[in-house]
């Protein structure tokens, strides 16, 4: 199955930035697109931003445009989320997803990301 490990998350300021890496193993050729979600207290598990593999298209949340960049390393298998301009809403537990053909939905085993005021 195709395994998804996050790190880079951490405590920051706001206004600083972060960039959070998912590495991606496993049956990593049956995955048409990556992203990354991010779940606060009390809220629901929203889609921050989504890579798709065939066509490199990106998608973004509104409220993170601008600010947070999804890209993908194809030699290291990894996606990274760059975030910039840091705000205290953006304080969410981050996780990497893949959709896959084989295996279905994916998920990594999150990252904390606390951006304090």
């Amino acid at each position: 199955q195709v395994q998804l490990v996050e790190s880079g998350g951490g405590l920051v300021q706001a206004g600083g930035s972060l960039r959070l890496s998912c590495a991606a193993s496993g049956g990593i050729f049956s995955i048409y697109t990556m992203g990354w979600y991010r779940q606060a207290p009390g809220k629901q598990r929203e889609l921050v931003a989504r890579f798709t593999i065939g066509s490199s298209r990106t998608n973004y949340a509104d409220s993170v445009k601008g600010r947070f960049t999804i890209s993908r390393d194809n030699a290291k298998n990894t996606v990274y989320l760059q975030m910039n301009s840091l705000k205290p809403d953006d304080t969410a537990v981050y996780y990497c997803n893949a959709e896959t053909t084989t295996w279905g939905t994916r998920w990594g085993q999150g990252t904390q990301v606390t951006v304090s005021s």
